[in-house]
C-alpha cells in the first residue's frame, strides 16, 4: 500500500475509533447504517393512468421507497389519494411504501393505512394534540409499521423532541405541503441540521427525510445537513434518465 493510501486508511481508522469512543459501539454501528442515502420518488408526480407500472419502474431505476402523499383538503389545501391506492400499490410491488399523511387528526385513520400496506407511516406534529399524536405513533408501531413524524417549514425543530423515542423517521418539509413542483427552501437547512443532532444524540437508528424541491443539486445540500432519505417528485419523473438521476442523488 502506498504512503498516501496508508495515511488515508489511518485517518479513517482513527475517525472510527474516536466515534466509537464518543458514541459507544451500538450507536456508532446504527449511525453507520444511515450513511447510505435513499431515494423516495413521490408518486404525486407520476402518471396516474399507470401507477402500478410506474412504481415497478421506480424500483428498477434504483429507488428505495415509494413516497405516497395523502391529502384531505383540510390540513392542506389539496386532495389526493387514500387507502385504495396504497392497497393497490402494495399488490403491484414489494417496494417500501413511504406513506405521508397530510391530514387532520390522523389518529382516526392510521390503523387503516397500516392494514392497506404502508411500511412507513408519517403523520404531522401540527395535525393534532401531543397526546393524540403519541397515541397514533404507538398504534402504528403496534402494527409492525415504521412510525414517523413530519414538520412544516414554519414549525421549529424542537417540536420533534416529544416524539423522538417513538419514531423511526423524521420528515422535514422544505416546501409548504400540499402541492408538488415548488421551489426548495434552503433556509430549512439549519432546522434539518438541528434535528440531525437530536437524532444522533437520542435515537441514532432514526432516519431523516427531506421532502420538497429536491433535485440533483439540492439533494447535495440536504445530505450535507444530515438527511439520508430524499423525496423527489417532478425532478425524478421529469428526468430523461431516471436511473442516472437516482444514482446521482444517492451518491455519497
Amino acid at each position: 500500500m502506498g504512503e498516501p493510501s496508508s495515511r488515508c486508511f489511518h485517518r479513517i481508522t482513527m475517525f472510527m475509533l474516536r466515534t466509537v469512543k464518543m458514541c459507544g459501539i451500538r450507536n456508532f454501528l446504527e449511525r453507520s447504517c444511515l450513511i447510505m442515502v435513499k431515494l423516495s420518488p413521490s408518486i404525486l408526480s407520476a402518471d396516474f393512468t399507470k401507477l402500478g407500472s410506474e412504481v415497478q419502474a421506480m424500483q428498477r431505476a434504483g429507488a428505495d421507497y415509494a413516497h405516497i402523499d395523502v391529502m384531505d383538503g383540510q390540513f392542506v389545501p389539496n386532495l389526493s389519494m387514500g387507502f385504495p391506492v396504497v392497497k393497490a400499490l402494495r399488490k403491484a410491488s414489494d417496494i417500501v411504501l413511504d406513506v405521508h399523511l397530510m391530514i387532520d387528526r390522523p389518529l382516526r385513520y392510521v390503523e387503516r393505512f397500516c392494514e392497506a400496506g404502508a411500511d412507513i407511516l408519517t403523520i404531522h406534529v401540527e395535525a393534532d394534540t401531543e397526546e393524540n399524536t403519541k397515541e397514533a405513533l404507538r398504534l402504528i408501531r403496534s402494527h409492525g409499521v415504521k412510525a414517523a413524524i413530519s414538520v412544516k417549514p414554519r414549525t421549529p425543530a424542537e417540536a420533534v423532541l416529544p416524539y423522538l423515542d417513538l419514531v423511526d423517521l423524521i420528515l422535514v418539509m422544505t416546501v409548504e405541503p400540499g402541492f408538488g413542483g415548488q421551489s426548495f427552501m434552503e433556509d430549512m437547512m439549519p432546522k434539518l441540521k438541528t434535528i440531525r443532532g437530536y437524532i444522533d444524540a437520542h435515537n441514532p437508528g432514526c432516519e431523516l427525510e427531506v421532502d420538497g424541491g429536491v433535485n440533483a443539486k439540492t439533494a447535495e445540500i440536504c445530505k450535507q445537513n444530515g438527511a439520508n432519505v430524499l423525496v423527489a417528485g417532478s425532478a425524478y419523473f421529469g428526468a430523461a434518465d431516471r436511473s442516472a438521476f437516482a444514482a446521482a442523488v444517492k451518491s455519497e
